[in-house]
């Protein structure tokens, strides 16, 4: 039986090059392995924009949970506060991880599905100058928005404060420079989505001064990004701390070529922005009603509202879905029914043409009636 092929918002679907590379057993901290993870981090280093010598790159083993609770760890002291703009499911959880570590979250509640407005941080930066770093989703999976990160960091740095970056589902699409963001501590994000590499990965790009100002902040060895720093300074940058997802690093070092191959962050985002383009016009043309207005439709998924007929069940047409050869996420991440279509991973704009025809198909087939597409 034939794969369906993966339109989730992560783990994507990887070019068989990729999945190929995972085929083999490694050691490590074998001699040979050592330069080849060391090249690895310094590619990373340069996709984020990070200066050598300023910036390092962090891998950490796991998802992207693990990294950007390793970031709130390492760069916000316990008990101290970080405000957290929360419009969607991430920003939801992000408060949760900083809560549970023992942090004070600030929560700047913004309405599910519109963006973070720069202008609302820096007041609440200049209400209470107790808040000493402000942790932000980029890109919100639960919804396809993106925020306007680049406005909320130099509010951040006008007022004096620090910044932490969750670039989990966007980065290596969605650009962010970390050179021209002296007020970053970290940027973070993870293997499985835009670099289109196999899950088991978190990485952060991170200020080495920050690190070294840190030290002692994480309260857990796991999670503690300055000891990731430091442990490559005392045995080298090839070597890796803890045992890795080493075939996951192997596959990602092809995906890093491939990644370089189709041009970098520019073709990819591109490509993801043109099949979210296909995804959006078709299912709306459909009579499906989108999430997010066209204008505010970002380039990881695209979200549709459930639709309000009696013959709609999410699971049956996920199911009768994937028959076709397709899978999407079954379950809805948003105050209102939705369900999510990704548009990254190694997927084009004619195999989001061909899951429009079967989303129509799917539809016919529960009974689901059309509406007119406005």
């Amino acid at each position: 039986m034939t794969a369906p092929l993966l339109l989730i918002p992560g783990p994507v679907q990887t070019d068989p090059r990729v999945k190929a590379a995972m085929a083999q057993d490694i050691a490590p901290w074998d001699n040979d392995t050592r330069p080849r993870y060391a090249a690895l981090r310094e590619r990373v280093r340069a996709i984020a924009g990070g200066i050598a010598g300023t910036h390092v790159c962090l891998p950490l083993q796991g998802c992207g949970h693990f990294i950007v609770e390793a970031a709130l760890r390492s760069f916000v002291a316990p008990g101290a506060k970080v405000l957290i703009p929360s419009n969607g499911n991430y920003g939801v959880r992000m408060v949760r991880l900083a809560r549970e570590a023992g942090r004070v979250p600030v929560v700047l509640e913004i309405p599910e599905g519109e963006a973070v407005p720069a202008a609302l941080v820096a007041k609440a930066l200049a209400e209470d100058p107790a808040i000493g770093v402000v942790s932000v989703v980029q890109s919100e999976t639960a919804t396809a928005l993106v925020n306007p990160v680049e406005e909320i960091a130099a509010a951040v740095r006008d007022a004096g404060r620090r910044l932490i970056v969750d670039a989990v589902s966007g980065f290596g699409a969605i650009p962010f420079d970390l050179a021209a963001h002296p007020e970053t501590d970290a940027i973070v994000f993870s293997s499985n989505k835009c670099l289109e590499a196999m899950p088991g990965i978190g990485f952060a790009v991170a200020r080495i001064d920050r690190l070294e100002a840190c030290v002692g902040n994480a309260g857990s060895w796991s999670f503690d990004l300055s000891d990731v720093y430091r442990h490559a300074l005392t045995h080298g940058w090839g070597s890796i701390r803890f045992t890795p997802s080493i075939q996951a690093l192997a596959a990602f070092e092809v995906a890093l070529d491939l990644f370089d191959q189709e041009g970098g962050q520019p073709a990819r985002l591109a490509r993801y922005s043109e099949n979210a383009r296909v995804l959006w016009e078709g299912l709306t043309g459909l009579g499906l009603t989108p999430w997010l207005a066209r204008e505010r439709q970002g380039p990881i998924i695209v979200n549709m509202l459930q639709p309000p007929d009696p013959a709609w069940d999410l699971q049956r047409f996920v199911a009768l879905l994937k028959r076709r050869g397709f899978l999407i996420s079954n379950f809805s991440t948003t105050a209102l029914p939705t369900f999510r279509v990704a548009a990254i991973g190694r997927v084009y704009p004619e195999d989001m043409k061909r899951a429009v025809a079967a989303i129509g198909e799917t539809l016919a087939e529960m009974g689901v009636r059309r509406r007119e597409a406005a």
